[in-house]
Parts: structure tokens; C-alpha cells; sequence
């Protein structure tokens, strides 16, 4: 069984930052990708950023140069560091991580989601 339990959303204020982590638990061979999702209200969940289990990143168009991925292999955590932020950006923010399974499947699993939202 495999946990991810995300940490760090909050209210925060326009041009403000938030960090946010996720740390996985459980019994698995090796994280490959962890990566953010978000879903504001009414729209469908889509993706932040991902980072690949050699460090490359990948980010959508509208969090680039403003967000920040990082990993710490050693604590199967994964963090998004989040600046400039726009009313936008408000939603709830959900960690994925696909991960090599103790009977050689890869699977994805998905935290619970932390809010994120930015108000004046």
C-alpha cells in the first residue's frame, strides 16, 4: 500500500508564494515521476509540472518562470515551490507519482489535495 499525503496549501494574498510537499509512504520498488495537478471549480483537474526521476522538469505554459519542482529521492518527496502567485492560480492542488510496484507494475497514485487559494 502506498500513501502520498500532500502539506503546505493555504490562503495567501496576490504576488505572494506558498511551498507545497508531498511525501510518499509505503512499500515500492522506486518513484519514476512524481508530478502537481490542480483543479479549480468547474473545470477539469490538468497538469502543473512533473519531475522525472533523473531531475528533468516539465512545466505548463502558465506557471512557468513563476513555479518550481523539485525532488528529494532520499524522502520520496516532491515539492512545489510556488511564486508571483495570480488568482488563477486558487484551486485544489493534488500530487501524482508513478511508482514501480513490488510485483514490477508501474502505478499511479494520487494524494488527497490541499487548497490553494489567492485572495486579496
Amino acid at each position: 500500500q502506498v500513501h502520498l499525503v500532500e502539506s503546505g496549501g493555504g490562503l495567501v494574498q496576490p504576488g505572494g508564494s506558498l511551498t507545497l510537499s508531498c511525501a510518499a509512504s509505503g512499500s515500492f520498488v522506486y518513484i519514476r515521476t512524481m508530478g502537481w495537478y490542480r483543479q479549480a471549480p468547474g473545470n477539469q483537474r490538468e497538469l502543473v509540472a512533473t519531475i522525472a526521476r533523473g531531475g528533468s522538469t516539465d512545466y505548463v505554459d502558465p506557471v512557468k518562470g513563476r513555479f518550481t519542482i523539485s525532488r528529494d529521492s532520499a524522502k520520496n518527496t516532491v515539492y512545489l515551490q510556488m511564486n508571483s502567485l495570480k488568482p488563477e492560480d486558487t484551486a485544489v492542488y493534488y500530487c501524482k507519482s508513478n511508482i514501480l510496484s513490488n510485483w514490477g507494475s508501474y502505478l499511479d497514485f494520487w494524494g488527497q489535495g490541499t487548497q490553494v487559494t489567492v485572495s486579496p
